[in-house]
């Protein structure tokens, strides 16, 4: 049996650390502040960014929330994000996703200052993440990076498979690995013959929206296996990893919940005092 990376508890650990660093800002007269724009009315949405508020009070950060209506127009938004631009008492701005469909994503993501860019998202910080420049990192990511390292994980020389090519997800954690001096391959919807790649991989990050996609034999065993999914089925929630079978396999794996999800959060808030001590780009 895999040992369990227990997301919450290094999440927890994290939240402490930054509790100081916030304590620390506040002695010196500097309150971090993190807004977070929520465009219509999604479900999981609303639960994301109140998740976000609580960990937000729970470390003395200022947490402010603006509620756009569905048929918020895309200039209004982008009236808003400058605004808070121009605020010297915002430190973070993140634009919850998704949008509604009449609003472009990208031209929204590109108008916050790439130094309020809490999200990570913005071209300018993910050039500098390719670059292995000092920036603020796609949170997820930088979520599972700290996840291995902290829990005592080699990443360096090992053969990692990313499974997903998201923009939020998939890319960035595959260039992250590489940072780290991983060797990385994509595995993606037009790939052929996916587990021929799984089966050799070290560490395999699973990150594709199925419900309990990757199965035990296409596992080595002793894999490292992070799962990034999360599905709602009626017996609850599930990963994109049959966990029960390939935990039998692997050698560390994160579970559903309690894995990647604190992780998210926390390296949002460890983000957010970046951008309050200030970034230099």
């Amino acid at each position: 049996m895999g040992k369990i990376i227990d997301g919450k508890t290094l999440a927890k650990n994290i939240r402490e650390e930054i509790k100081v660093e916030v304590l620390s800002l506040k002695e010196k007269g500097i309150t971090p502040c993190l807004v977070v724009i929520l465009v219509g009315n999604d479900p999981a949405s609303e639960v994301y960014v109140n998740s976000k508020m609580r960990c937000c009070h729970e470390l003395g950060i200022i947490s402010e929330q603006f509620k756009l209506s569905e048929t918020t127009t895309e200039s209004e938004l982008l009236a808003k994000i400058e605004q808070l631009n121009q605020d010297p008492s915002v430190h973070g701005i993140l634009v919850q996703l998704p949008l509604p469909k009449h609003i472009n994503k990208q031209k929204v993501i590109e108008s916050i200052n790439p130094l309020k860019d809490v999200d990570g998202f913005h071209p300018i910080n993910i050039g500098r993440m390719m670059t292995g420049q000092d920036t603020f990192l796609p949170c997820t990511p930088f979520g599972i990076i700290r996840m291995l390292k902290d829990s005592g994980l080699e990443i360096s020389g090992k053969y990692a498979v990313v499974l997903g090519r998201s923009e939020i997800v998939g890319k960035p954690i595959g260039q992250l690995l590489l940072n780290e001096n991983a060797t990385v391959t994509y595995c993606h919807s037009k790939t052929t013959n996916t587990a021929d790649f799984t089966r050799l991989a070290d560490i395999i990050i699973v990150a594709v929206g199925m419900a309990k996609y990757l199965k035990a034999d296409q596992v080595k065993p002793g894999a490292i296996i992070i799962d990034v999914g999360i599905n709602r089925l009626e017996a609850g929630l599930v990963g994109d990893v049959d966990f029960t079978p390939v935990s039998e396999v692997a050698s560390y794996i994160s579970p559903v919940p309690g894995g990647v999800g604190p992780m998210t959060i926390a390296m949002l808030m460890f983000n957010t005092i970046k951008a309050t001590k200030g970034l230099t780009l």
